[in-house]
């Protein structure tokens, strides 16, 4: 008796086909077509969930310079003084502090620039 594999063959059919829901005409309709688009968009979509993190750190530092050279300061000198002052906030929290709460952040950025005249930093 010959034996297919035709129930499983036909669950990872269906299972792609559920995948490209929502993709436009034959890529959501026809096996082949619908399986080079899954791929394809889980290609992306694993590629962009690293790129994520880097877009979003390039963004927090952004908005960490801006509201330093609000204050006086440049983005790599207020760094170095928080790391002077032994600050272990990160960029996410300085961003987020940067744009709600800007009398905390120049508080940090007064930290910063104690800690950058006590290790002795010129032109401050």
């Amino acid at each position: 008796m010959r034996v297919t594999n035709a129930a499983a063959s036909r669950k990872r059919r269906t299972r792609m086909l559920q995948a490209a829901k929502g993709f436009r005409m034959r890529r959501s309709k026809l096996y082949r077509y619908a399986s080079d688009a899954v791929d394809h968009g889980r290609a992306y979509a694993y590629r962009d969930r690293r790129r994520k993190k880097r877009t979003f750190r390039y963004l927090w530092q952004a908005r960490i310079n801006a509201a330093t050279r609000a204050a006086g300061l440049t983005y790599s000198r207020f760094i170095e003084g928080l790391k002077a002052a032994k600050c272990a906030l990160d960029r996410k929290a300085l961003a987020d502090i940067a744009a709600t709460d800007i009398p905390a952040f120049n508080e940090l950025v007064k930290v910063a620039q104690g800690a950058l005249k006590a290790k002795g930093v010129k032109g401050i």
